[in-house]
């Protein structure tokens, strides 16, 4: 049995959308027509944590791999064990095609842009534009994506540039359905779930046995990024229409987990670099 997703409807993509959300929750965990669905995330294992027990349900979906997960400094590759900014790439490069392979995604599937982690941010007018393209190639008419949640600057980077290529787009629709992975609560880290929405409905995919081992396969062969992997919880994975945001406003009421963090960006830098993408791409800022 296969959920096919409906043909394209003028109010941008949302019947689609809606479609795949039914989909992802219907009991039964039928295999769903995808060829007209794009992953857009910002890193290797990215994939992993945001819906990891879905994809081996995903049929004929799309990988677009925004960052190949090194930063640009030789001493962050060094950190890992490595000699090279390329030479951990590549070691990401091959964590990812390991894991998607556990998932039944072949590489071929995969678009890699190869920006440098970290520096998403300063390509977003760029990014949208690009991804605007693939999208139009691949008559992709839903995206899952990063939440905007102040998390990682990358994947706040990667949901600006989704949505505002879905808004340069033209008139077919592109909706975009997005996916928590951390943000700031009041008191630490808070893992893959949303900032209340009261306008906004949650699908939760309750992972059972079988998800949970073969997520943690998928982990496992993210090794370089072991340590970081083992604070999220193999419970549930989420999903929700993205609603109209401002996005050079600050997420997650100005609690920023990038702040916190030596990876080049702050609160007043993101907003200076959203508001010239803007310009760039001539959008608003609502998104």
């Amino acid at each position: 049995m296969s959920a096919a997703a409906p043909t394209s409807t003028p109010d941008h993509g949302a019947t689609v959308a809606d479609a795949l959300l039914a989909a992802i929750a219907e009991a039964d965990r039928a295999s769903i027509d995808a060829s007209h669905v794009a992953l857009v995330v910002a890193h290797p294992d990215d994939e992993t944590l945001t819906c990891g027990a879905l994809l081996p349900r995903l049929s004929g979906i799309r990988i677009v791999m925004v960052t190949d997960g090194a930063p640009r400094r030789a001493e962050a590759a060094a950190e890992h064990g490595f000699e090279s900014p390329a030479a951990y790439a590549e070691a990401r490069r091959r964590e990812l095609v390991e894991a998607l392979a556990l998932a039944g995604v072949a590489d071929a599937q995969v678009t890699r842009l190869g920006l440098f982690d970290q520096e998403v941010a300063l390509q977003m007018p760029a990014l949208a534009r690009r991804l605007a393209a693939l999208f139009t190639e691949a008559g992709t008419r839903v995206v899952l994506t990063h939440a905007f949640e102040g998390g990682h600057p990358d994947h706040d980077a990667v949901a600006f540039a989704v949505r505002a290529a879905a808004a340069i787009g033209g008139d077919d629709g592109v909706a975009v359905i997005e996916m928590p992975l951390y943000r700031l609560g009041l008191s630490g880290w808070l893992h893959q779930s949303f900032a209340p929405d009261p306008q906004s409905r949650v699908v939760e995919l309750r992972l059972d046995d079988d998800d949970i081992a073969r997520k943690r396969r998928m982990l496992a062969a993210h090794a370089t990024q072991q340590r970081t992997l083992a604070s999220f919880p193999l419970i549930a994975e989420r999903f929700r229409k993205a609603v109209p945001a401002d996005l050079t406003a600050l997420p997650n009421s100005g609690r920023l987990i990038y702040e916190q963090h030596d990876w080049g960006m702050t609160g007043p830098r993101w907003q200076g670099l959203a508001r010239l993408a803007c310009r760039f791409l001539g959008v608003g800022p609502v998104l």
